[in-house]
């Protein structure tokens, strides 16, 4: 596996899974991490205020962007992450930063006492427990 394969690319695809009419509104959801009900409600504004318009750029868009392939799965990701990730990538990034420097501080006072003297005093009194 590549690391290409590995990682999601973020292409504007049609979504054909939840398509409604071509998946055109599913894959701008999709791209941008918004709402589909608020998106397709976005696009039946855009259809009212202008029809002509509207559907000459629906149909450029589901003559021009390829759908998905079915077949090919997605990675196991978070949609929740993957929303958050679009919408305030520095966020994102700025919690997961933090979420990684609590663990490594959890670790670094895990590895001080199992290094430490009171680790083989507390180990010896649990051994004399026991028996």
């Amino acid at each position: 596996m590549t690391s290409s394969a590995s990682t999601f690319e973020r292409r504007f695809v049609r979504s054909s899974d939840r398509a409604c009419c071509a998946g055109v509104c599913a894959g701008l959801a999709d791209y941008f991490g918004f709402n589909l009900k608020v998106t397709r409600v976005l696009a039946v504004i855009g259809f009212m205020m202008n029809p002509p318009l509207a559907a000459l750029i629906y149909v450029a868009i589901v003559v021009l962007v390829p759908a998905r392939p079915t077949r090919v799965s997605e990675p196991k990701v978070d949609p929740r992450f993957r929303q958050s990730l679009r919408s305030s990538p520095s966020q994102t990034m700025a919690d997961v930063r933090g979420r990684f420097r609590s663990l490594d501080r959890r670790l670094a006072a895990l590895e001080k006492y199992v290094t430490s003297s009171r680790y083989s005093l507390d180990r010896e009194f649990k051994n004399l427990q026991d028996q």
